[in-house]
C-alpha cells in the first residue's frame, strides 16, 4: 500500500478530530477503540511491506512534494528502520489496551479524553517515523500537549500541579534541544541552504563540525532527551506525573513517552557526539548518573507506600539500565537497550493497568491498606505476579533478556567496564527486593481492604475479581511478556544491522589513560 506511513499518521489524527465531535457516553470510547485498532492494522500492513532482511535500511520512505520547504531545508519525510518499526509496534499495541482500560474509569468529558488519546498516538508515531530532524522535534514537542490535558483534567487530586510540572520540565529542557537542532541544521546544508535530513545532520556532525560545536550540540540534545527519559537528577517530574495521571495516561507515559527520550539519545545525540573528544569524554560521567539513577530509584521505590509511586520510581531505575546499555557503545549493549525500551513498555505498562484495576475497586493504592487480594481476586493476582516477575527480570520472561544484555554490554565495554556492570547488577537485586516485597504484602497474607469494603458485616460487599473486558486487556500483554522471554530473537535478529551502523569498528576503539573512549570519526560510519 503506497504511503503506508502517511495512513499510519492520518488515521489517528482524523480519528481525534471526528471523535471530538461525537455525542453520547458510549460512542466516543467505541470510536477511539476502533481508530486505535485500525492504526494497529496499518502497522501490520507496514510489517508485511518491511524487508527485515535489510532491517538497517530506511524503508517505506514517503516525502510529499506539497509539504516540502526546500529553501528552508525542511521536508515532511517519513521512513523507518527496524528500530523505528518495533517502537511503532509497541505504540499501536499499547494504545488500544489503554483505551479499553479507560471505559469504566473515565466518567466525565469522555469525547475530549479519547480525542486527546488519539492525538497523542498521532504525535508519538510521528516521532518514530520522522526522517527530518525538525519534523521529529515538532512531533516530539506535540506529545506534551495531549498528555498535559490528560493529566491535568482526568488525573488525581494534585493533577494540575503534576501536569504543570511535567510540561515545564520537559518543555524548558527541549528548548535547548531546539537550539541545537537549528544550529546543526543550518550547518548541514549545501551552501546557504540548510538541511534537516537525518543523514545530512549526522554526516555534517561527524565530518564537518568542530569538536567544540559538536560538544555543545550534544549537550543541547542531551538536555531535552535526558529530561524525557528521565535520567537522574532531572527525574523529579516523573513520580508525580505517574501518580496523578489516570491509568491509561500512566500506561502510555511509561510505555511510550519515556522512550521518546531514549530514542532521541540513540538516534541523534550519540551519533552527533561520537568520538573521544565529546561522547568519549562524557561517557564516564553519564554512566555514573545512570548508576545513581538505578540505585537511587530502587532504594526510593523500596520505601514507598503508594503502589503506583513505587512503580513510577522503578521506571527511574529501569531507564538507567536502558541508557547504560547505549553508553556501552557495543552491539550487545545497544541491542539490550532497545530491547529494554520495548520490554519496559510492556511490563511497566501492564503493572499500571493492574494497579488501576485495584484502585477502581478499593479507591486506594496504599500498601498498608491492602493485603491478601489473591483470596478475593485470584485472576488479577495471577497477572499481578506475572508482571512483577517480568519487571524484576525473571529468566524466561521478557525483562531478563534486556537486563542481561545491558549489563553484559557494560561489562564488555572498554570504556565502561566491570565496575559499572557490578553496580548495575546490584540494581537488579534491589529491584527484586522492592517488587517482591510489594507483591507479597498486597497479594498474599490475610485479607485486608480499606474501611467500607469489609464485606457483609458493615453492609458492603467486597468488589469482585476482574471481568472479561479487563482480562482481554491484560492477556495480550501477558502473552507478549512470555513470548519475548522465550524467543527474544524475534526482535534481536532484526536489530543487528541497524545497531551495527551505530557503533564504531574494532579498529576505532582505543584504550587511553583512565576509561577507554571511542576513537576515530565516530558512530555511523
Amino acid at each position: 500500500m503506497e504511503g503506508t506511513l502517511i495512513w499510519l499518521l492520518l488515521i489517528p489524527l482524523a480519528g481525534a478530530v471526528v471523535g471530538a465531535c461525537l455525542q453520547g457516553e458510549r460512542a466516543p470510547r467505541w470510536w477511539a477503540l476502533l481508530v486505535s485498532l485500525a492504526t494497529a492494522a496499518v502497522t501490520v500492513v507496514a510489517a508485511c511491506e518491511f524487508d527485515f532482511s535489510a532491517s538497517g535500511q530506511v524503508q517505506l520512505l514517503v516525502s510529499p512534494e506539497a509539504f516540502r520547504l526546500p529553501e528552508a531545508g525542511i521536508s515532511f519525510t517519513l521512513g523507518i528502520d527496524s528500530i523505528s518499526f518495533w517502537l511503532i509496534a509497541l505504540t499501536v499495541f499499547l494504545m488500544p489496551l489503554a483505551i479499553a482500560a479507560s471505559w469504566e474509569s473515565i466518567a466525565s468529558r469522555r469525547k475530549e479524553y479519547y480525542a486527546w488519546m488519539l492525538l497523542l498516538e498521532f504525535a508519538m508515531l510521528g516521532v518514530f517515523a520522522a526522517r527530518d530532524l525538525l519534523l521529529f522535534y515538532v512531533f516530539f514537542e506535540l506529545t506534551l500537549v495531549p498528555m498535559f490535558f490528560i493529566i491535568g483534567i482526568w488525573g488525581g487530586a494534585e493533577r494540575q500541579y503534576a501536569a504543570l510540572k511535567f510540561f515545564l520540565f520537559t518543555f524548558a529542557a527541549s528548548v535547548f534541544t531546539l537550539a541545537g537542532v537549528i544550529y546543526i541544521g543550518t550547518t548541514a546544508g549545501q551552501g546557504a541552504v540548510p538541511s534537516f535530513r537525518i543523514e545530512d545532520i549526522i554526516n555534517s556532525a561527524q565530518s564537518g563540525m568542530s569538536t567544540q560545536a559538536r560538544y555543545w550540540v550534544f549537550l543541547a540534545m542531551l538536555a531535552g532527551f535526558a529530561v524525557k527519559v528521565p535520567l537522574f537528577p532531572v527525574h523529579t517530574w516523573l513520580p508525580l506525573a505517574h501518580t496523578e495521571a489516570p491509568t491509561a495516561g500512566s500506561v502510555i507515559l511509561a510505555g511510550v513517552l519515556l522512550k521518546l527520550g531514549t530514542y532521541g539519545l540513540l538516534r541523534f545525540a550519540i551519533p552527533v557526539g561520537a568520538g573521544p573528544e565529546v561522547l568519549g569524554a562524557l561517557t564516564p560521567l553519564l554512566g555514573v548518573l545512570c548508576l545513581i539513577g538505578i540505585i537511587y530509584g530502587a532504594l526510593v521505590a523500596w520505601v514507598q507506600q503508594d503502589i503506583k509511586k513505587l512503580v513510577a520510581y522503578s521506571s527511574v531505575s529501569h531507564l538507567g539500565f536502558c541508557v547504560l546499555g547505549m553508553l556501552a557503545l557495543n552491539q550487545t549493549g545497544i541491542q539490550g537497550s532497545i530491547m529494554y525500551m520495548i520490554n519496559h513498555g510492556l511490563s511497566t505498562g501492564a503493572m499500571f493497568l493492574v494497579i488501576g484495576m485495584i484502585y477502581d475497586r478499593y479507591h486506594t493504592r496504599d500498601i498498608n491498606q491492602l493485603s491478601g487480594l489473591a483470596k478475593q481476586m485470584p485472576r488479577l493476582a495471577f497477572f499481578f505476579i506475572l508482571f512483577t516477575f517480568s519487571s524484576i527480570g525473571l529468566p524466561g520472561l521478557n525483562g531478563f533478556v534486556s537486563e542481561f544484555l545491558t549489563i553484559l554490554g557494560a561489562f564488555t565495554s572498554p570504556h565502561l567496564g566491570i565496575g559499572y556492570g557490578v553496580v548495575a547488577a546490584l540494581g537488579i537485586i534491589l529491584g527484586a527486593v522492592y517488587m517482591l516485597h510489594m507483591a507479597a504484602r498486597v497479594i498474599f497474607g490475610p485479607l485486608k481492604v480499606p474501611q467500607g469494603h469489609h464485606g457483609h458485616d458493615d453492609g458492603h460487599s467486597l468488589p469482585g475479581d476482574i471481568g472479561a473486558r479487563e482480562i482481554a486487556v491484560l492477556t495480550p500483554l501477558a502473552a507478549a511478556v512470555v513470548i519475548l522471554g522465550v524467543v527474544p530473537n524475534v526482535i534481536l535478529k532484526t536489530l543487528e544491522e541497524p545497531v551495527a551502523a551505530l557503533i564504531p569498528s574494532e579498529s576505532q576503539i582505543v584504550m587511553v589513560e583512565g576509561p577507554a573512549v571511542v576513537s576515530g570519526v565516530g558512530l555511523g560510519e
